[in-house]
C-alpha cells in the first residue's frame, strides 16, 4: 500500500518585500496528525512563511500543494476553506462580541441566509468548547471579560468550527501559567489523536521536546534543517542551526583601560532597584554609570521593552523604584523621566517617535521647545540653529533642517530621534531595537554613534532582537527569560551560543 502523501508541502517558497528577502527557497512539510515545529530567532522568516500558508501574503515564487495537489492560497478565506487555520499570537478576536460570535464570526449560522440564529450559535460553540476541555466557558460572555488563556480558548474553538485540518499556532504559550501550557498540549494531543496537523511556533526549546514530533529550522529566510526529529536533534546543533547572519556587524572597538584611566568609577547615573511589573517581568535590579552601555537580551515577549518602557515611565510599576543620580524618579510619568534626563527611542520609531509630515527641525525640538518660546512665541530661527547643530554632530542626512522627515532613510531617521535627546541634554538613553528597519552601511554608522556618545559621557540601555548586536555594542549584558534575569556578565564572557541557549533553557543565575 502506498504511504499518504503529506498533508502539505511547501517548496521553494520566496517572498520579497522592498529592501528585504523574507523568504528565500523555504521548503516545509506537514503530515496529517504531527505536531511539527517552526524554529528560527527573530526575523528568520517564521512570521512571513505562515503568513503566505494563511493566504495572507502570495508567494513571489515557489509551490504549494495541499493533500497531494496543487493550491494556491489566495486569501485567508481560501485558506480556511481548505482547512488551514491560523492562531497569531496576537489574538485577533473582538473583545466587544460574545464567545459564540466569536467562534462564528464570518460564518455565522442563519435562517433564510440573514437572520442569525443566535440559540445555535452558542449551542454549537458550547460543544465546541467542551471538546477542547473548558466547557465552563460561557458562550454568551463577551471575549474581552476573559482570561488570555480562555482567549486563547475561544481561537481554537473557531478555528475548529471550520471542519480545520491543519491548525497554525504561534507562539501559544507566550501569555500561559504552567498549568494552562499544560492544558494546551493535551489539547493538541487530542486534536492530533483525532488527525489534525499542528504547526507549532515557539522560542521554548522545552516544549518541543515535549509535544513536537518533527522541527524545521529558518535562518535569514532559509530553510538550513526541514523535518528533524524533534526528540533527538540535540539542543545544541539547534541552537547552532539559528544562529548567525548573512549581514555583517562592524562594531566601534570598545575603549580600553590605561594606567591613566586608574580613576575612581563614578557613581551610577541610574539606578533600578527590584523594578517590577505584574504579568510583565519580576523584579529587575541594575545600575548603569555614565559612559556604559548595557543590554538586555532577550527573546520577543521576554519583557525588556516593557522595562525600558517602565523605566521611562510610559509604563507604571508595580513594584521598585527608579532613581536617577540619585532622585527617585515618579512612577509612570514621562514627563517627570524626561525632566531627568532620561531619553527614549522606542523600537516603532515611525509611531511612536516621529512626527512622519513635520521636518527634521521639527522632530529634533519637539522634547526641548520650552528653549524657543517665549509668552506663546517660537523663535523658529534659534530653533533651526539648535536642530541643526544636533543633527550635524550625528552626521544626518541631507544636510537641511528643514527636510520632511518621512523623505529619510531608515538610518536617517534613527538618527533625528537621537539627536532629539541630545538637543535636551539627556543623561540616560534607552534604545529598544536602535537599527530595525536600517540597511548594513547605515548600522555600523549607528553603531560608532551610539558608541562615541556613550564614549561622551552617556549612560546608555540597549535592547535588541539581534544577539550579535547586544554583544558588539554593549559592555555589559543581562539575559532575559520569561520576564526574569537569568544571568549577567560582561559582554566579552558570552557569545552567541551561550546567550540564546539561556534564554531558551537558562534559570536565574548571577
Amino acid at each position: 500500500m502506498a504511504p499518504e502523501p503529506p498533508l502539505l508541502t511547501m517548496s521553494g517558497i520566496t517572498k520579497s518585500f522592498p529592501g528585504v528577502r523574507a523568504l528565500d527557497g523555504v521548503d516545509l512539510e506537514v503530515q496529517a496528525g504531527e505536531v511539527h515545529c517552526l524554529l528560527g530567532q527573530n526575523g528568520a522568516g517564521k512570521s512571513t512563511l505562515i503568513k503566505v500558508l494563511a493566504g495572507a501574503h502570495q508567494p513571489d515564487d515557489g509551490e504549494i500543494t495541499w493533500c497531494g495537489a496543487p493550491a494556491v492560497l489566495k486569501s485567508p478565506i481560501t485558506a480556511m476553506r481548505l482547512g488551514i487555520a491560523t492562531i497569531y499570537q496576537e489574538l485577533d478576536l473582538v473583545e466587544g462580541l460574545s464567545v459564540a460570535e466569536n467562534v462564528f464570526l464570518g460564518h455565522e449560522p442563519t435562517s433564510a441566509g440573514f437572520v442569525v440564529r443566535t440559540r445555535e450559535g452558542r449551542t454549537s460553540a458550547a460543544a465546541l468548547l467542551e471538546r477542547l476541555g473548558h466547557p465552563e466557558i460561557d458562550p454568551a460572555r463577551a471575549v474581552g471579560e476573559l482570561s488570555a488563556a480562555q482567549q486563547q480558548i475561544v481561537s481554537m474553538a473557531r478555528a475548529l468550527s471550520h471542519d480545520v485540518r491543519l491548525i497554525v499556532m504561534d507562539e501559544p504559550s507566550a501569555a500561559l501559567d504552567p498549568d494552562e501550557v499544560d492544558n494546551l498540549f493535551r489539547i493538541v494531543a487530542s486534536l492530533t489523536a483525532d488527525g489534525v496537523a499542528v504547526v507549532y511556533i515557539s522560542h521554548r526549546l522545552e516544549e518541543i521536546r515535549r509535544i513536537g514530533d518533527r522541527v524545521t529550522v529558518l535562518k535569514d529566510g532559509r530553510a538550513v534543517a526541514v523535518g528533524l526529529p524533534a526528540e533527538s536533534t540535540p539542543t545544541r546543533d539547534i541552537v547552532a542551526m539559528m544562529t548567525g547572519r548573512n549581514v555583517e556587524y562592524v562594531f566601534p572597538p570598545r575603549p580600553e583601560a590605561t594606567p591613566e584611566d586608574a580613576r575612581p568609577v563614578p557613581a551610577p547615573v541610574l539606578t533600578v532597584q527590584g523594578l517590577t511589573r505584574k504579568g510583565e517581568f519580576d523584579p529587575v535590579d541594575l545600575e548603569l554609570r555614565p559612559g556604559e552601555i548595557v543590554g538586555l537580551a532577550g527573546l520577543v515577549g521576554s519583557g525588556r521593552s516593557e522595562i525600558l518602557e517602565t523605566i521611562y515611565g510610559a509604563r507604571k510599576a508595580t513594584a521598585g523604584r527608579v532613581t536617577v543620580a540619585g532622585r527617585p524618579l515618579r512612577p509612570g510619568s514621562v514627563r517627570a523621566a524626561v525632566a531627568a534626563g532620561i531619553g527614549l527611542a522606542p523600537e516603532e520609531r515611525k509611531a511612536q517617535a516621529l512626527l512622519m509630515l513635520e521636518s527634521v527641525t521639527r522632530n529634533v525640538s519637539v522634547s526641548s521647545m520650552s528653549r524657543f518660546s517665549r509668552a506663546g512665541w517660537v523663535d523658529r530661527g534659534a530653533e533651526r540653529k539648535a536642530a541643526r547643530a544636533a543633527t550635524r554632530e550625528l552626521s544626518l542626512r541631507p544636510d537641511n533642517p528643514d527636510t520632511p522627515v518621512r523623505t529619510l532613510s531608515g538610518g536617517n531617521q534613527q538618527k533625528a530621534v537621537l539627536a532629539r535627546w541630545l538637543l535636551r541634554g539627556c543623561r540616560v538613553l534607552l534604545l529598544d531595537e536602535p537599527t530595525r528597519g536600517v540597511d548594513v552601511g547605515a548600522r555600523a554608522e549607528l553603531y560608532a554613534v551610539i558608541r562615541r556618545l556613550a564614549d561622551e559621557g552617556l549612560a546608555v540601555l540597549l535592547v535588541s532582537s539581534e544577539v550579535p548586536e547586544v554583544l558588539g555594542l554593549a559592555d555589559r549584558v543581562l539575559v532575559l527569560r520569561e520576564g526574569r534575569v537569568v544571568h549577567t556578565a560582561d559582554a566579552g564572557e558570552l557569545d552567541e551560543h551561550r546567550v540564546l541557549d539561556l534564554v531558551m533553557e537558562g534559570s536565574p543565575t548571577s
